[in-house]
Parts: structure tokens; C-alpha cells; sequence
């Protein structure tokens, strides 16, 4: 009968088994996965310091468009103001703290539904009720607590480090590459959201994600979408390249037979982000992983075409990720979250090959890596 497997501080700490070299490291312990824990600092050191997707450009374009979300568990909206500038805010009123904005719209101003106070598209405070005669207030010293907003490869980013430095920095030839495999990008418009809830750590899912050494077994539909010989992994700082020939022969998943795409591309950014550019007409999607608990994700996916009328190869292609490839995933991550809520389980030795091939887990290595610093920098043991 097996026993409980070792716990990461009996083991030596959360760091035991990683390794530099990814042909020598193990994964991530199985705690990381489990523990509440780890869920709770990684909200604070990875998703509170991290650049989080909000969405296309498109939906932000316009002065008074807006959009409220939650990051980190934190209420943010995003405004563009009548100067064109792109702000973000803690959706949180400056007088009882009431939330100001819900889903996404468009205002001339940012009115409080509890007291009714006023404040611009730049977040300052321009009319509160009844305060004429209130000692000492001064509407000129109140505005709304703002955070870091960015543009950048066609979609907008929050960060609630004030001091963490640009997307476009950190990111390195991240825009770059983007820019080249799909310079459209910016003018594409949203189509359609599929949401999954998925009864698994976030990092699960983000390591599926990261490889294809699975695929021969569990996708056998992508394998004769891309040609897998030629598909490559590339790491670089808080991102990794996944690309692959593709497009150029009639496939089981769908008809791209005409595509004007002829290639995947696919970005997974730091640390929750996947940018994917799929062979077929214009095109471009972002999944989105987003921690809802220790073992609790939710995932979205937002599809982007050339115009929102759909052909019949736009709707075979959203139907087989939603209906075969998401399926498929998301009973594999699921799995594995209950493998590792077990005592049989604490690591695993992780196959990586110095070729980068899409069926080494090098990709693993790289963001359990990024893990561990977030970790170590929080002091984590």
C-alpha cells in the first residue's frame, strides 16, 4: 500500500529536483499543483506582478470605451480617455468604495451606481454630490487609484506592479514576432468566446500547453493538421515560440486547402497568456488561463477573423477546438490533477532533447523555471 507522498519542505524544499539543464530536471513538485499555499503566493507574486491580457485593441479603440475585469483577484477597469490615452484604474470608488464599472460598454464619464460620483475618463474626480458644504473637500485632490495599462501585439495588458517595467520591454522579440507571422492582427475583429471550467491547477494547464509530446496519442486530429516533423520550441526570457509548417494538405480536423495562412504559430507569454495563429483565412486567438483556486481554472478562448461573417472553414475550425481539441485537453489536465492529489506521485523526470523538437518538454522546464523564481523572490522555501 502506498504511502503519502514526501511533502515539498520534507523533500528539502519547493526546489528540490530542478535542475538548470532541462535534460537533468525533474518537474515541478506535486505540492505546487495541490497546496493552497501556493495558490495564495502565486496570486500574489506571479499574477499581481505579471502583464495580464484584457483584450483585442479593437474594443478599446474609442474614446469611452471600457472594460472591467477582475486581475489577481483585483477589480480593474479600463478606460480610453477623450485624450486617446489608454488608463487603467482599480474599479473601486473613492468614496465607499462601491464598484464603478461592470462588463464592457461605453461612457462620457465614470459615474459610481451607489452615491452617484463623477469622475472623467482620466480618472479625476469631477462632481460629487452634495459636498458643496463639506469641510475642508477639495474634488481636485481625489481621483481613482490607477495602474499600468499597455498596447502591444494587437491586444491590451494590465499590470498592477507599478514599478514593473513595459510588456514591450520584457517581452523582448516577442512583438517582433508577431508582427511578421501575423501582421493583421490589429484589425481583426472578435467573433466569438468559448469558456471552460476546468477542475485543475492553472499550471496544469499551462504545461499541456507548453508541449506536444503528447499529441501522437491524445490529438491524433492536430497531428495531420501541422506537419510535426517540422515543429520547434524556441524559449526566450518570458516567452516561448511554438511553430510549425502547416495548412499545405487536406486534414482530418479541417479544410484549409485555400488557407492564406500557411503556418502555426503559437506564443505562450508569461504566465498565463496563449497567442495562436492558426493556418486558414486571417485569423488569430488568444486562451487564457486564469487560476480560480488550487485545483480550479478558468479558461477562455477569443477567436479573431478578418469580418464577423464566418465562412465554413471559420466555423469547422472553432467547432474542432471546442468540440474535439479543448475536450481532449482538458480530460488529460484533469487527470493529472487527481494523479497528483495522490500519495503516488511527487515528480516526474522531465524529456527534454538540446533539438527543441515540439515533443520535448524544454517548454515545461523554461516556465516551471519562471515558477521557482517567483517563488524564490517571494522568499518561498
Amino acid at each position: 500500500m502506498p504511502t503519502d507522498h514526501m511533502t515539498a519542505d520534507a523533500k528539502g524544499g519547493i526546489f528540490a529536483g530542478y535542475d538548470p539543464d532541462p535534460t537533468e530536471s525533474m518537474s515541478l513538485h506535486a505540492d505546487a499543483y495541490t497546496a493552497a499555499r501556493w495558490h495564495d503566493l502565486e496570486q500574489r507574486e506571479v499574477f499581481a506582478r505579471s502583464w495580464q491580457w484584457v483584450g483585442h485593441v479593437e474594443s478599446l479603440r474609442e474614446s469611452g470605451n471600457y472594460t472591467a475585469l477582475d486581475v489577481a483577484g483585483m477589480p480593474i477597469a479600463v478606460v480610453r480617455g477623450n485624450d486617446g490615452v489608454l488608463r487603467a484604474f482599480y474599479n473601486v470608488c473613492q468614496h465607499r468604495a462601491h464598484a464603478l464599472l461592470s462588463g464592457a460598454g461605453h461612457t462620457s464619464s465614470i459615474v459610481c451606481p451607489y452615491h452617484g460620483w463623477t469622475y472623467d475618463l482620466s480618472g479625476a474626480l469631477h462632481r460629487a454630490r452634495h459636498t458643496d458644504d463639506v469641510a475642508g473637500f477639495d474634488p481636485s485632490t481625489i481621483c481613482l487609484a490607477e495602474v499600468q495599462a499597455e498596447e502591444f501585439g494587437g491586444f491590451v495588458y494590465v499590470n498592477l506592479d507599478p514599478s514593473a517595467a513595459s510588456l514591450a520591454t520584457q517581452a523582448g522579440g516577442l512583438g517582433d514576432e508577431i508582427a511578421h507571422w501575423a501582421p493583421d492582427v490589429e484589425d481583426l475583429t472578435h467573433v466569438r468566446r468559448f469558456r471552460y471550467d476546468i477542475a485543475s491547477n492553472w499550471k496544469n494547464v499551462v504545461d499541456n500547453f507548453l508541449e506536444c509530446y503528447h499529441c501522437h496519442i491524445a490529438h491524433p486530429d492536430f497531428v495531420t493538421l501541422v506537419e510535426m516533423d517540422t515543429y520547434r520550441v524556441d524559449t526566450h526570457g518570458i516567452y516561448s515560440s511554438h511553430m510549425a509548417r502547416a495548412g499545405r494538405s487536406a486534414n482530418a480536423a479541417y479544410d484549409v486547402g485555400d488557407s492564406s495562412v500557411k503556418d502555426l504559430a503559437v506564443w505562450w507569454l508569461w504566465p498565463n497568456t496563449c497567442l495562436m495563429r492558426y493556418p486558414g483565412r486571417g485569423n488569430f486567438s488568444v486562451l487564457h488561463i486564469v487560476p480560480a483556486g488550487p485545483e480550479r481554472t478558468l479558461e477562455t478562448i477569443d477567436f479573431y477573423f478578418e469580418t464577423a461573417e464566418l465562412t465554413p472553414a471559420d466555423i469547422e475550425s472553432m467547432r474542432y477546438i471546442d468540440e474535439v481539441l479543448q475536450p481532449e485537453d482538458v480530460a488529460l489536465v484533469e487527470s493529472v490533477q487527481r494523479g497528483m492529489s495522490t500519495p503516488a506521485f511527487t515528480q516526474g523526470r522531465l524529456v527534454c532533447d538540446p533539438g527543441g523538437s515540439g515533443l520535448s518538454e524544454h517548454g515545461l522546464h523554461h516556465f516551471h523555471g519562471l515558477v521557482l523564481d517567483a517563488y524564490r523572490q517571494a522568499g518561498a522555501r
